[in-house]
């Protein structure tokens, strides 16, 4: 191609609004994020619109980073790397990659080569004909092992489902295409990217989130970084989403409901012990109905008191704190092949 025309056409695709932007956090994926990038790639190579791929290296320690910067030089890709400081862990790689993403859609999936590019196309084109805001892929013949991957997830979607009120095969699967406008307005904190459509299902009806079966292969390089361990953090993750959904915008109800129901049996057993003691006559200072009915009381009294020091808290965070969670190092762009 005449190099003035290939110079017009790379400033056009400059200038051009993107239409979907591609996440994927890596963390110490040394091995695969050359052949990732190269199966994107080749699986976006007949998307009919404009598209960026945004690599977020959550602090890996091993030849990740410079491995991933060889992509730089690629000058029909148009990929950034989002070098954060240290390792923040999944979900906060996901949000500086949300935070950095360009797109009106956004498409999310993991950087080991388990999740396959080729079905993006695919479920954009899903999103959009089905009008949903959220699209999950269902690891419909997962290939990970039975007790240490395939129990606990089932275990763990079940209780995140009837919990959450959101029916999905399965919440773990990072593959995912999102409306930007949508996952923009949902702060993703701690490890709760599990949890994502819960999130989304604040914002949004749940019948705007939708799922589709999607290939998924075996692990070929590395380990894994999740255990049998993650269980016990996923239920209390879900303890947490539970409250957030419910009481984020009022804790106090959460508070004062469970102060009032022990204020409630305080005064019952108080009042027992009254009419024991002043119409009956009998002695009740060694009897433990009063140590719990005291004990009731000023539980109650510290509850209600909890709970309108959280209101006030959530008024004042919701007002004032924008800070994300994660720190950001260095952006590099296809500027920065050559150096």
């Amino acid at each position: 191609m005449d190099p003035i025309l290939q110079a017009n056409r790379t400033e056009t695709v400059a200038t051009e609004a993107i239409e979907l932007s591609v996440v994927v956090p890596i963390y110490n994926e040394e091995e695969s994020v050359g052949p990732l990038v190269a199966r994107i790639r080749d699986a976006m190579a007949n998307f009919e619109h404009s598209w960026e791929l945004i690599l977020i290296d959550d602090g890996s320690t091993d030849a990740t980073l410079v491995n991933a910067r060889k992509e730089l030089a690629d000058p029909a890709l148009r990929l950034q790397i989002v070098e954060l400081q240290r390792n923040f862990g999944q979900t906060a790689a996901m949000q500086a990659g949300i935070d950095t993403a360009t797109g009106r859609l956004i498409a999310t999936l993991d950087g080991d080569l388990q999740n396959d590019p080729r079905d993006i196309p695919v479920m954009v084109a899903a999103i959009e004909e089905r009008e949903l805001d959220l699209l999950v892929g269902w690891r419909k013949n997962r290939q990970d092992g039975l007790f240490l991957r395939k129990i606990p997830s089932w275990c763990a979607n079940y209780l995140i489902g009837k919990i959450t009120g959101v029916k999905l095969h399965d919440y773990g699967c990072s593959l995912k295409i999102y409306q930007a406008s949508i996952i923009k307005q949902v702060k993703l904190m701690g490890e709760m990217h599990r949890f994502i459509p819960a999130w989304v299902a604040g914002v949004v009806p749940s019948s705007r989130i939708g799922e589709m079966p999607v290939t998924h292969h075996a692990r070929q390089h590395g380990t894994s970084k999740y255990g049998i361990s993650r269980t016990f953090r996923v239920i209390l993750d879900l303890l947490s989403v539970l409250f957030f959904m419910r009481y984020k915008a009022r804790p106090g109800h959460f508070f004062g409901s469970i102060g009032l129901a022990a204020g409630a049996l305080s005064a019952l057993i108080l009042f027992y012990l009254f009419v024991d003691k002043f119409l009956l006559g009998n002695d009740i200072g060694a009897r433990p109905m009063l140590i719990v009915g005291v004990m009731l009381f000023l539980s109650s009294v510290q509850l209600i008191t909890t709970g309108i020091l959280a209101e006030m808290m959530a008024r004042i965070y919701s007002g004032e704190n924008d800070t994300p969670p994660y720190i950001v190092r260095k952006v590099f762009s296809g500027n920065d092949a050559n150096s």
